[in-house]
């Protein structure tokens, strides 16, 4: 497996923290349990994506597992930090270099 997808979620982890987003408590165990698409009723998606989407792709890594081939972050990322007055284009290029290198697919970008 190349280093790619590692680096990648170093980029998003490192743009979180650019962003102050980055949290030292981690959310409940239940908010953690949530079934909705990106915990989103119990999570922020800056959220989901430190407590989540990081440590599951990294455990996967750790382990040796097959990263996930059908995978569609970007799209989500471009929703939830629209109304944000902070700059996200780099954590979204970041997500959608992510999404391209597990999917094997150029991701559209928006603007």
């Amino acid at each position: 497996m190349s280093a790619e997808p590692q680096a990648l979620l170093y980029a998003i982890e490192r743009e979180l923290k650019v962003l102050s987003w980055w949290q030292s408590v981690p959310p409940s165990a239940k908010a953690l349990a949530s079934t909705e698409p990106f915990c989103l009723d119990t999570l922020t998606f800056p959220q989901w994506l430190q407590f989540v989407l990081l440590p599951r792709m990294q455990a996967l890594i750790d382990s040796g597992a097959p990263l996930p081939s059908r995978i569609s972050v970007y799209p989500m990322a471009i929703e939830s930090c629209k109304l944000l007055a902070e700059d996200t284009r780099a954590l979204e290029e970041a997500i959608a270099r992510l999404d391209e290198a597990l999917s094997g697919q150029r991701v559209s970008r928006e603007g």
